[in-house]
């Protein structure tokens, strides 16, 4: 009779278990794909497998003055000291996975006294109204305990198990956005601090067309004297004068804003910046090899986030789809329990439990279904995400590489440009000085010359840039 019970309980549990397994409810089903092209250039050229992200930033960036920038921002930036906190958060979210699907087990002790209502099922015994008229005990009844629980849910169906794993996703996740953050701030710190330089090399520029327009002010100012010139002359030069003094304040506030910018990518108050103060026309970019895209994939810091990211939504909808399956819970105690505390280690006073809790969802399971579908709907959401940031690293390296070589040729006939017009400037002061050219071509060699002079040093702090930018797309700096 008692065996037929248990097998009746167990038929029932199966009836459950195969009720909610048949009807689970459907989802849309997407499979991500991380194909990228075989080449960068639409030629469809194949490049080799040498990729400049594997190189070490100290190796990429020689400077010493930008190396040691570098160096203090990794230490003090305050953005990748937050980062590095949400690591220790997520780190901790695992330790509290890891617990969930481990036994609980504690120990417990207590003591109470109780008095029950007269007037109660309880009271009455207590006070032996019935049993002995006439002789009433209204004492409260004492209790004490002591000893050990535990309590522990079978993973059955690998719930607990696949949450921790999808918390160790989302840790990994966290440590790769932290080495993306650091390849953009290098970038960002190097980006600055060649404009910084060119900033530098502008103000110079700037200097020298000060002298030079002041050498031509006071020559034209004897012309006058000397009535080869009129006045109009005079004061078209003392203007150009003026307006390039006015440009130098221009490009010192820039200077200042450049610095002030570096210092807080460092993690400190304003200082000066210590650079390199060579010409920064005579800078050369660093030479990067690109290798192949599907380097990508390896070695890009985000893209490796997004996969981890995809592959933790993926675990959560199998953690979702589990809470549609049977739990079952395992619980247990033993200690001692006894009414006087001079019993309570006695051998008759040994109390123990074992429980177990099978719990499965039939009816308005509409939560679970609601958490099942919004698991579903984050994990295409993340697989639309790792795609989307596959084609933006494939697109962001094939920009650079573009520009790196449009740059290399448009810096070429800068250079021819600022050779012919520096030339100019001394041909028309002889043809000025010789009556053969009028003042208005002077002011304007000049213009042109210091225009000319700005665009070739633009030109390179572009050079220098695309250079950054094509190692921080690769995903180099991240190691």
């Amino acid at each position: 009779m008692q065996n037929s019970k248990i097998y009746r309980y167990i038929a029932i549990a199966a009836i459950g278990i195969s009720f909610t397994a048949c009807s689970l409810p459907g989802v849309v089903q997407k499979t991500e794909s991380n194909a990228v092209p075989a080449a960068y250039s639409t030629n469809g050229t194949q490049q080799d497998t040498i990729n400049s992200a594997k190189l070490k930033w100290k190796q990429y960036f020689t400077d010493p003055d930008l190396v040691t920038l570098i160096d203090t921002a990794l230490i003090n930036n305050q953005e990748l000291n937050i980062t590095l906190q949400e690591i220790e958060i997520s780190k901790n979210e695992i330790r509290a996975r890891k617990g969930e699907y481990l036994p609980f087990i504690g120990l417990r002790a207590g003591a109470d006294a109780t008095k029950a209502s007269r007037n109660t099922t309880q009271g009455a015994l207590e006070h032996n109204i019935d049993i002995v008229p006439g002789k009433e005990n209204g004492e409260p009844l004492q209790n004490y305990m002591i000893g050990a629980y535990a309590s522990w849910e079978a993973d059955i169906w690998g719930k607990l198990h696949n949450a921790k794993k999808a918390a160790v996703s989302r840790y990994l996740s966290t440590v790769e956005g932290k080495n993306f953050m650091v390849t953009n701030l290098i970038a960002e710190i190097s980006d600055s601090y060649y404009e910084l330089l060119a900033l530098d090399n502008q103000l110079a520029i700037v200097k020298q067309n000060i002298e030079i327009q002041s050498n031509a002010l006071e020559i034209v100012k004897l012309q006058k004297e000397s009535t080869r010139v009129t006045e109009l002359a005079v004061k078209r030069f003392e203007a150009q004068v003026l307006n390039t003094k006015s440009l130098q304040y221009d490009i010192q506030q820039k200077i200042t804003e450049a610095e002030n910018h570096l210092n807080y990518l460092v993690g400190r108050y304003p200082q000066p910046i210590k650079r390199n103060t060579q010409p920064f026309v005579d800078i050369v970019p660093n030479a990067a090899s690109t290798g192949i895209p599907s380097q990508l994939l390896a070695n890009r810091p985000d893209i490796r986030q997004a996969e981890l990211d995809l592959a933790a939504a993926k675990l959560d909808v199998k953690v979702a789809k589990a809470r549609f399956y049977p739990s079952l819970s395992i619980s247990a105690g033993v200690g001692y329990q006894a009414f006087n505390a001079s019993y309570i280690v006695k051998p008759q006073s040994l109390l123990y439990t074992i429980a177990g809790d099978l719990a499965a969802p039939l009816i308005n399971r509409n939560a679970i279904k609601a958490t099942y579908y919004s698991a579903n709907s984050k994990q295409i959401q993340a697989i639309y995400n790792y795609e989307r940031v596959i084609l933006n690293a494939y697109v962001e390296v094939a920009n650079q590489v573009a520009k790196i070589s449009n740059l290399s040729k448009s810096y070429d006939f800068k250079s021819q440009e600022v050779q012919a017009l520096t030339r100019s400037i001394d041909i028309s002061n002889d043809l000025f000085m010789s009556a053969r050219a009028d003042y208005m071509e002077v002011l304007l060699t000049q213009r042109d010359a210091l225009d000319s002079k700005f665009d070739l040093i633009e030109t390179k702090l572009q050079q220098m840039n695309a250079s950054v930018n094509v190692y921080r797309a690769l995903g180099g700096g991240a190691n």
